[in-house]
């Protein structure tokens, strides 16, 4: 798989019927590995690197948006039980822009995280919203 920005992890990966499947360390399974996969099985060792619980992340969770029925990536939530961290992974080729950071507020509208993070697994942004001027404040660092 491509090498992305972030540190190198040992994945297990095995190979059935000529696809790739990784081992998911907070579902505790094997997922076909497709790149945006990838992508999503690095955040999860990054942040599990950085102290977060697995007991405190959910992976590709439902929600409802208005009518409809959504799948939000990565959240990560506090002790206490509210979510701090609202992540939207997408494959490598794909180009982080103004659609991708619209798809995460639209998520957010539920969620009401109090970070977000937005990557291809090459750029990363970290940012949370000012509710009174409704603008992006980018954070350089990882938020937690």
């Amino acid at each position: 798989m491509l090498r992305l920005n972030f540190p190198i992890y040992n994945f297990k990966i095995k190979n059935n019927d000529n696809k790739s499947y990784i081992f998911d360390i907070v579902r505790k399974k094997y997922i076909l590995n497709t790149a945006e996969e990838w992508v999503r099985q690095n955040v999860l060792n990054f942040l599990v690197s950085k102290g977060i619980s697995k007991n405190h992340i959910a992976v590709e969770k439902k929600i409802n948006i208005g009518k409809l029925t959504k799948r939000f990536d990565i959240v990560v939530f506090s002790s206490s039980g509210s979510v701090r961290l609202l992540i939207e992974c997408k494959a490598p080729n794909i180009i982080v822009n103004q659609k991708v950071f619209d798809q995460t507020l639209i998520y957010n509208k539920n969620l009401n995280a109090e970070y977000m993070m937005v990557t291809n697994g090459l750029t990363h942004y970290f940012f949370s919203i000012n509710s009174s001027t409704k603008t992006f404040n980018f954070i350089k660092e990882f938020p937690l």
